[in-house]
């Protein structure tokens, strides 16, 4: 099995520092949705492991959350490509959680529920935490230039992260 693993927010579609609190706010980025596509009919499973402190936070509900997963699973089916699993972490970031990135919980669940294990399997994130997330699966971090992308490039990555302008460039670097 081919799979790949994205973060969501920053890599799929804009992030906002207020949090993408309603379907109407979740806006993809250019690209993004035809390029999950495209590597989906190119034989990929291409799962989302996304943290979503707004839960926590009281910004939206579970519903809210998984009406934005309902309408990305939607477009990237209008362009002929289907979405594998999407997990999530609904902690704010003192709850000390297993699951919330930068620590590898979300991307194990994944590995479990496609009996993989994740060495080889790219993770693309715009973040730090994503690439130490990455790193601690023991999963090649890439980083993508859109959301945080720029600024996180700016500090400093990981030996070894990969690093691409857009999602559109990774699924042209694998297909």
């Amino acid at each position: 099995m081919k799979l790949l693993i994205l973060d969501r927010d920053g890599v799929i579609n804009f992030d906002s520092d207020a949090y993408i609190k309603s379907v109407q706010e979740w806006i993809p980025i250019p690209g993004s949705i035809e390029a999950i596509a495209q590597l989906s009919k190119a034989g990929w499973t291409v799962a989302v492991a996304t943290n979503q402190s707004g839960l926590a936070r009281g910004y939206y509900s579970a519903d809210t959350l998984e009406a934005m997963h309902t309408r990305l699973r939607e477009l990237v089916a209008e362009q002929g490509g289907a979405m594998g699993l999407i997990v999530h972490c609904p902690h704010g970031p003192d709850e000390g959680c297993a699951c919330r990135k930068p620590k590898p919980g979300l991307l194990e669940t994944i590995g479990a529920h496609y009996q993989q294990t994740l060495e080889d399997v790219w993770f693309v994130g715009d973040s730090r935490s994503d690439l130490d997330a990455a790193l601690a699966a023991g999963a090649q971090p890439v980083l993508v230039k859109t959301g945080k992308g720029e600024r996180t490039l700016s500090k400093g990555v990981p030996a070894g992260t990969l690093i691409h302008d857009d999602l559109a460039c990774v699924a042209r670097a694998l297909i």
